[in-house]
Formats: C-alpha cells, sequence, structure tokens
C-alpha cells in the first residue's frame, strides 16, 4: 500500500509543480464572487416536526416511540376522529425531523427542497408520504410549509437469517416538496453601505480586492476593514442601483494571497503542503526498524509406556533488521518541488513524512503553519 501511495503522491505533486511553472501569475487569478460573499445574503435554515405515513410495516414501534403515539393521536383529533385511550398497533407511521435551507431573497409560493430523517426506531421510510409540516426559522415563525412523496436513497432486505442494507433508507429528500410562506425582508437597493466577507481571511487579499474595486469604479469607494472584511459605499456611477454594481464587480479579477500552511490528515496520511513553504538548511535522517519473529514449535514425546504427557515446546526466533541508514540535506529556500523530491529520495511513505514534517517544525527550520487533521 505505502508504495503505490507514495508514487501516486509524487506524480500528483509533480504534475502540480510543472503546471504552476508554466502558468503565469496573471492566470492564478480568482474572480471576487469566488473569494467573497456579499453581508446580508445568505441562506438561513429551517426545522420542523412531522409524520410519515403509508409505510409497508417499516415505520416507528408505538410502544417503543411514545412521541409518534402521541403525535398520531394529536393529528387525528385535529381531524375529528377520537382514539384516547384506544390500543393503536399500525406500523406504518414514523416520525421525522424536517430540515431545509431558505435561500436568499426568496419570495412566497416558490418551492425549495426538504430532508425528512427518522427520529424512532423506524426501518425505512420507503413509500412514505410526509404530512403537512410547518418549518420554522430560528425566530420561531413559520416559514415555509413541507408535505409530498419522499424519495429514498437506500434500500433494506432481510430474511430470516439474513439482512442486506444499503445506503440509508431512514433519510429522504422532498424535490421542490415545501412552499415558501414567509419572505426575509431585505432591501438590498436601499442599502448605502455594503461588507464583502472573504472565505479565506487575508490582509493581502482583503488589500487587493479594495484596489480592484477603486480601480475600477475610479473612486475611493472600497476599504478593507480587516482580513476578512472589505466596506462598499454606493458611488454616483450606480444611484440607487446595489444589484448593478455588484454585478460589475464580482467579476473582477484579483490573485489571493495564502499564508504557508501544511495540512496533515494522519487517518488517511493524506499530506497538502502550500506553494509558499520554506524551510531552513537541515539534513534528515530516517530509518525503518524491522522485527521478525517466527514460530516453530516442536512435539515432545514421552518414552514408550512411561507415565509422560505428550507436550508442544516452544521454538521462537526474532530479527531484528533496521533500513534505511541515509541522511538527506535539505537547502535553505528550497521550493515545494525540492522539499518532497529531497524527502522522497529517503525512499519513505506519507506516514513516515508526516513525522519527518512535524520534527522539522519542531526544530523550527519551516516556515509554514502545521494543521493536523
Amino acid at each position: 500500500m505505502r508504495g503505490p501511495f507514495r508514487t501516486a503522491l509524487a506524480a500528483l505533486v509533480a504534475v502540480s509543480c510543472a503546471g504552476s511553472s508554466a502558468i503565469s501569475p496573471a492566470m492564478a487569478t480568482s474572480r471576487i464572487k469566488d473569494l467573497a460573499n456579499i453581508e446580508g445574503v445568505r441562506q438561513n435554515q429551517l426545522i420542523g416536526y412531522g409524520l410519515v405515513v403509508g409505510l409497508n410495516g417499516t415505520g416507528d414501534t408505538l410502544n417503543n416511540a411514545p412521541f409518534t403515539k402521541q403525535s398520531l393521536q394529536a393529528m387525528l383529533e385535529r381531524l375529528g376522529v377520537n382514539i384516547r385511550g384506544q390500543q393503536i398497533r399500525t406500523g406504518n407511521v414514523a416520525a421525522v425531523m424536517v430540515t431545509a435551507d431558505l435561500p436568499p431573497f426568496a419570495t412566497q409560493g416558490t418551492r425549495i427542497d426538504v430532508t425528512a430523517s427518522a427520529m424512532g426506531d423506524s426501518k425505512s421510510l420507503e413509500g412514505g408520504t410526509l404530512l403537512v409540516t410547518p418549518l420554522l426559522g430560528a425566530d420561531g415563525n413559520v416559514y415555509a410549509v413541507a408535505q409530498g412523496s419522499l424519495s429514498i436513497g437506500g434500500f433494506q432486505a432481510e430474511g430470516q437469517a439474513a439482512k442486506i442494507t444499503r445506503g440509508v433508507p431512514t433519510v429522504g429528500r422532498l424535490p421542490n416538496g415545501a412552499i415558501i410562506e414567509r419572505e426575509i425582508e431585505f432591501a438590498l437597493n436601499s442599502v448605502g453601505q455594503l461588507r464583502l466577507a472573504l472565505r479565506n481571511a487575508d490582509f493581502t487579499t482583503a488589500k487587493r480586492i479594495a484596489v480592484a474595486i477603486n480601480d475600477y469604479i475610479g473612486a475611493a469607494v472600497a476599504e478593507p476593514l480587516d482580513p476578512s472584511t472589505v466596506q462598499l459605499t454606493l458611488p454616483k456611477k450606480f444611484p440607487q442601483n446595489v444589484v448593478a454594481m455588484l454585478t460589475e464587480i464580482e467579476q473582477l479579477q484579483v490573485e489571493p494571497d495564502e499564508v504557508a500552511k501544511v495540512v496533515i490528515d494522519e487517518r488517511s496520511g493524506v499530506i497538502v503542503i502550500g506553494r509558499d513553504v520554506r524551510v531552513s538548511t537541515v539534513a534528515v535522517a530516517q530509518g525503518n526498524l524491522t522485527v521478525t519473529i517466527s514460530e516453530s514449535p516442536q512435539v515432545s514425546q514421552p518414552a514408550p509406556l512411561s507415565r509422560g504427557r505428550t507436550v508442544a515446546v516452544p521454538r521462537t526466533q526474532v530479527g531484528v533488521q533496521e533500513e534505511g541508514k541515509r541522511l538527506a540535506l535539505v537547502q535553505e529556500g528550497v521550493s515545494l518541488q525540492q522539499i518532497v523530491d529531497g524527502l522522497n529520495a529517503l525512499g519513505i511513505g506519507p506516514r513516515d513524512l508526516i513525522v519527518i514534517l512535524q520534527a522539522i517544525k519542531a526544530a523550527g527550520a519551516i516556515q509554514a503553519d502545521i494543521e493536523v487533521m
């Protein structure tokens, strides 16, 4: 596993470095639309509690899920059916939590997707229908109402001695299953100032965005407030038309800057090294210690007609071998490709490379942040 993984990693890094050297700095730019969000233009999360009916005996066990039983009784009472004190044994009903995201500037009557997740011991929501479920916002108001047939991505089949499950049959989606009933008011055109929120906070990137906007507008309308915020003031060129200004601004090209960082995922052995990572002169040695243990038990037989017992006598051989007794020198100020080439010269795998990078950081010889996931 280590050999192919190391070869693939080295090839990927080599291709990335070769491609980055061939691309000019002008082609490494990104749109402001991809670097920042407009403050106030955001989604809002909705949640609701409902019942799914029509299940083929795969619903909640009412004795084990009292909330499902109480919800079923309350729903039937609202419909004029009184079953208080009666025994209910149906297995075709399941209680679910319904979640959705309310898009920005969504208007009444438009539809959004929702997700229903089982709460009780339901085995599957396949074939079920979600009954009318109000979806609430963080302020407790109802912003949408969901209802419809569920679409399940998984399934479950079982017999008397075996069972098979694919995907998650207790979670389903309702494409366009909710209707928006309330709008979130946000008068964008009446705002005199707006703020751009950078997705990756950085002083240099914030300044470059402000400079690009000011150069395009021809006036000082953009000002970086902090590493993650750029404030915009509506200029006279776009009187009372913020949408027109944002349409022009979000297409401007800016070269983002980034902090030198090494990201390590110890669970999978994945290592991502940023392009600005630099190291001081350092020598690295790495050796693998291999311990081999072999068991060759022998049988000890007693003499004929003796009162002894046949026993197994253990025979163990232990061997120790140390490999990779090499020392590699990494020069000062080397690039990303030179770092990888120098460490690959030791013939090590990704997990050993993780330990080496952490040791170089502990020695103060690497100018980058190491983030362990």
